[in-house]
């Protein structure tokens, strides 16, 4: 599919201001992933090209949290295993499953992000509540498979997902949990973008034009985050989430 140079600057502005709110507060796939439906790709396709645009802001993400990657190496080597199988589960699922079960589940998936997204503090407070010692091994390596599945199927609010359950199961501070959470992000999306590549229909020029501003995007969140409250970002992504899950939703519901 050819996009036209004012579809190209849309996704550019699209993944910078995705990078930007990944970084602040995550949920980011909710601005990047409506913008690629909104150029006319399917489903699947957007979902698909939206995983392979956003990697780089992984990657950069990644890289700024090196210094505290070094003393967690066993726990990103126990957890990035079961990350890559889960995965290619979720990969599998999306690509041999009919597009018009995501087509009809997308909505929800939408609307579920959100809310997480909304109540992400609520969560966090429960979870401190709920944390366990280092001991809960099975459990955290459980766990991170299932979000791995959940990560290269749709994705929306995997950070979010993968900070709770680091902050249920593993000792360290909320930066060290955050500096795993974007490592494993970046593991999930590598294994995941290489099938996609391979077997699955991306489109490369949207690709082009947003995996810059995601990287920008990335960088630039802890300078925005000065000037805006992280809260401010968060309610208007959440509403302009939830308006397009509810748009998503009519037009099924429309369509059957």
């Amino acid at each position: 599919m050819s996009i036209n140079l004012v579809q190209a600057l849309f996704l550019v502005g699209a993944a910078v201001l995705a990078g930007i709110v990944n970084s602040m507060a995550g949920g980011g796939s909710l601005i990047s992933f409506p913008a690629l439906l909104a150029i006319g790709l399917p489903p699947v396709v957007a979902n698909v090209t939206n995983s392979v645009a956003s990697w780089p802001g992984y990657l950069g993400g990644t890289v700024g949290y090196r210094s505290l990657l070094g003393h967690q190496r066993s726990r990103i080597v126990r957890t990035g295993f079961v990350a890559i199988f889960g995965s290619l589960a979720g990969t599998a699922v999306l690509l041999l499953s009919p597009a018009s079960v995501f087509k009809a589940v997308v909505p929800f998936l939408v609307l579920g992000s959100c809310a997480l997204l909304a109540f992400r503090d609520h969560v966090a407070a429960l979870f401190a509540r709920l944390k366990r010692k280092e001991g809960s091994g099975a459990g955290l390596l459980v766990a991170i498979g299932l979000s791995a599945v959940y990560g290269s199927y749709f994705g929306a609010g995997l950070g979010i997902i993968l900070l709770a359950l680091l902050s249920i199961f593993a000792e360290g501070s909320l930066q060290e949990h955050n500096a795993v959470k974007i490592t494993l992000s970046l593991i999930i999306a590598t294994a995941g973008d290489i099938i996609f590549i391979a077997f699955a229909h991306v489109a490369f020029l949207a690709v082009l034009a947003m995996a810059g501003g995601f990287l920008v995007g990335g960088l630039a969140g802890a300078k925005v985050a000065r000037r805006m409250p992280a809260g401010l970002l968060r309610t208007l992504v959440i509403t302009y989430g939830t308006v397009i899950g509810l748009v998503l939703l009519y037009q099924n519901l429309r369509a059957g």
